[in-house]
């Protein structure tokens, strides 16, 4: 073959293995003779890829390739003996010899002569499918049941999918069934299986014409989906069987949901527990009060001790979040901020003077005693 085998599969040469096999079923079946009877370009093109993979999926044959630039024990054009034809072993069939050595050695000696034809596409699982969803701060504590639009691909309805008119497959003409082709090179004669069907005997029947052989048709469906209590930003929740339809009947794959919550306006989210900041006036800082406060399942009530400052933390137990599954609740946390009194206000003013002038500690002795 002239030309790159890398550029035959239309992939590159760092392209992973998983991703050659792909290229080469979506090429085999467009150019598959008898889904294009009577195209000499595409037989052509069909035997190219054919070459192309019998190297590129053996990992030997194809760092051999990547260095050499051929794949074999010789270059193309001969050998250490024999000239272009090889080895002189005339008349010789070598179809039932040892559990098929044979073919397998001449296979790396020539260069692929269909001794390790690729397998006819079979079942194929489909692809996970991945969506990102934002919901509600309280919809992400409490869980919730709701429904999202998904594009994917579904098995076709007129072929089952199957990808094929009618049946799956039919006897392969190239050998008539028996899943085996020979090779003549000069008097040596080479049985190996059918490069055509990969040595199954079987090819696939007339594509069909509602998904062109892809098996599948792209939709836009809608999917009930249940946010399970606890979720956080990050998390996710699979859906199964709700990725893109499997090939040729394979089992379709998976929908993954990346959650994104909504930030709260009041409160602030630390894993299982919640944090939320509640204001007091000085005469409840000083003297102490009983405060209201808003939590998941509704009011409660906090003591403030006497001579609270801002920033204080209390703990108010089981009323955070609760973990997926119900296994532990978390806590809220109050944490308080004293807030002045109105400075405009005449009355005011007047006890914060008769205040000043009570006195007290002074607040910022320690400091000033650290700093000199």
């Amino acid at each position: 073959m002239s030309g790159d085998y890398y550029e035959a599969l239309g992939v590159d040469r760092k392209t992973p293995l998983a991703d050659i096999k792909k290229a080469y079923r979506r090429l085999a079946r467009k150019y598959h003779p008898d889904l294009n009877p009577g195209d000499k370009s595409a037989e052509a093109k069909f035997k190219v890829i054919q070459e192309a993979y019998a190297v590129l999926s053996d990992p030997k044959k194809r760092a051999q390739y990547d260095r050499f630039g051929y794949a074999g024990e010789h270059p193309p054009g001969g050998g250490p003996s024999g000239g272009p034809q090889g080895p002189g072993f005339e008349g010789f069939d070598f179809s039932g010899a040892g559990g098929g050595s044979f073919q397998d050695i001449f296979a790396d000696l020539f260069g692929g002569l269909g001794g390790r034809a690729a397998a006819a596409p079979g079942p194929e699982r489909g692809e996970d499918l991945f969506y990102n969803m934002t919901v509600g701060f309280e919809d992400a504590v409490r869980g919730v049941q709701t429904r999202i639009q998904v594009n994917r691909r579904a098995a076709c309805a007129s072929c089952g999918g199957r990808g094929t008119a009618g049946e799956a497959s039919k006897p392969c003409p190239t050998c008539r069934g028996t899943g085996r082709g020979s090779v003549q090179r000069g008097f040596m004669k080479f049985s190996s299986p059918c490069p055509a069907c990969g040595g199954t005997g079987k090819v696939p029947a007339e594509a069909c014409r509602s998904c062109r052989g892809e098996s599948s048709v792209e939709q836009t469906e809608t999917i009930n989906v249940r946010i399970p209590a606890g979720v956080d930003s990050g998390s996710k929740v699979r859906i199964a069987e709700k990725g893109n339809a499997g090939r040729v009947g394979g089992p379709p794959g998976d929908l993954f949901i990346t959650i994104d919550v909504a930030p709260h306006p009041l409160y602030k989210r630390d894993g299982i527990n919640l944090t939320i900041k509640v204001p007091i006036t000085v005469p409840e800082a000083t003297l102490g009060a009983k405060v209201e406060v808003p939590t998941l399942d509704g009011p409660a009530t906090i003591r403030i001790p006497p001579g609270t400052r801002s920033g204080q933390r209390f703990r108010i137990r089981d009323r955070g979040v609760t973990l997926p599954g119900g296994r532990k609740r978390g806590d809220e946390f109050v944490e308080v901020a004293i807030i002045p009194p109105p400075f405009n206000d005449q009355r005011v003013r007047e006890l914060m003077k008769e205040l000043e002038k009570i006195g007290g500690p002074d607040p910022r002795a320690d400091m000033r005693r650290q700093g000199s």
